[in-house]
């Protein structure tokens, strides 16, 4: 088992930052894939960002590609998405999850086995 909790959501003007962190417990966080999901009110959840298990990969949704930066810290037990350049239209509830099976990144909701209770970001413009 493993339980996430994002930290460092809230409201900024469209064009400022915020750094995400989730803190992951358990002994075999070095294991997991994490990845980074936003859902919007009234949206289905949707893939922002990932980081393999190894830390060796990431991979971005290609409407943050650019502005957005995952990180892992194996000694922390946690995983950072570091967001730039924010627009309105990244306005979501963010959520931190953990992918246990060993494999490249997956970049879909149900491919991942624990969920954060996520945190919410508000882009104004």
């Amino acid at each position: 088992q493993v339980q996430l909790v994002e930290s460092g959501g809230g409201s900024v003007q469209a064009g400022g930052a915020l750094r995400l962190s989730c803190a992951a417990s358990g002994r075999t966080f070095s294991k997991f894939g994490m990845g980074w999901f936003s859902q919007a009110p009234g949206k289905e959840r949707e893939f922002v960002a990932a980081v393999s298990w190894t830390g060796g990969s990431t991979y971005y949704a290609d409407s943050v590609r650019g502005r957005f930066t995952i990180s892992r810290d194996g000694a922390k037990n946690a995983v950072y998405l570091q967001m730039n350049s924010l627009k309105p239209e990244d306005t979501a509830v963010y959520y931190c999850a953990a992918d246990s099976r060993l494999r490249p990144i997956v970049p879909r909701a149900g491919e991942y086995d624990y969920w954060g209770q996520g945190t919410q970001v508000t882009v104004s413009s």
